[in-house]
């Protein structure tokens, strides 16, 4: 079970071990286990922002780890943390208890645009600088920096984030690569 609040027993005896939670507004929320194609776009962004973090050293990128955001506990999909954020001794063994500066999430086709508005909503209002939502039917990327600044990358474009991460450019069709290269 991947949740880090302390649940009562009773509770606590409810939870499927195989599965992760966040904690939303109080409640335990189950997060929806990744499908192949929606794996592969994470780690496919992930390992672009690695490479480019290999060479800019400006902070840290991690997969599916509890941040505490605001009141919630949140497991972003993907999520970079700039560098004078990071504790000393790096990151910590449970639960950040801060919000990463970005938190990716990609859409998955059970998601519902409410729940998606939502989580938005709440990383921006709990000091996630931006969100990343990823959509593998539209083939597009939407970067929030705030409810009302938001830019949409489509189609052959190259993904830029020259605010957070200065210098990093990646091609969205490298993104959505979810076969192997021809």
């Amino acid at each position: 079970m991947a949740v880090a609040t302390e649940l009562a027993p009773e509770r606590e005896s409810t939870l499927d071990p195989e599965k992760s939670y966040e904690l939303v507004n109080g409640q335990l929320e189950e997060k929806e286990m990744a499908g192949g194609k929606h794996g592969v776009i994470a780690a496919n962004l992930a390992g672009e922002i690695r490479n480019y973090l290999k060479t800019n050293k400006r902070g840290l990128v991690s997969v599916e780890v509890h941040f505490k955001i605001g009141q919630n506990e949140r497991i972003p999909d993907v999520a970079f943390v700039s560098a004078e954020r990071i504790p000393d001794g790096g990151m910590p063994e449970g639960v950040a208890p801060f919000p990463p500066d970005l938190a990716i999430e990609v859409v998955s086709p059970n998601d519902v645009h409410d729940k998606l508005a939502d989580k938005v909503l709440g990383y921006l209002d709990g000091g996630v600088k931006q969100v990343w939502l990823v959509s593998l039917k539209l083939q597009l990327i939407t970067i929030f920096r705030s409810p009302t600044e938001v830019k949409v990358f489509t189609g052959n474009s190259n993904l830029e984030c020259e605010d957070l991460l200065p210098g990093f450019s990646c091609s969205l069709k490298e993104v959505f690569q979810t076969g192997l290269p021809d």
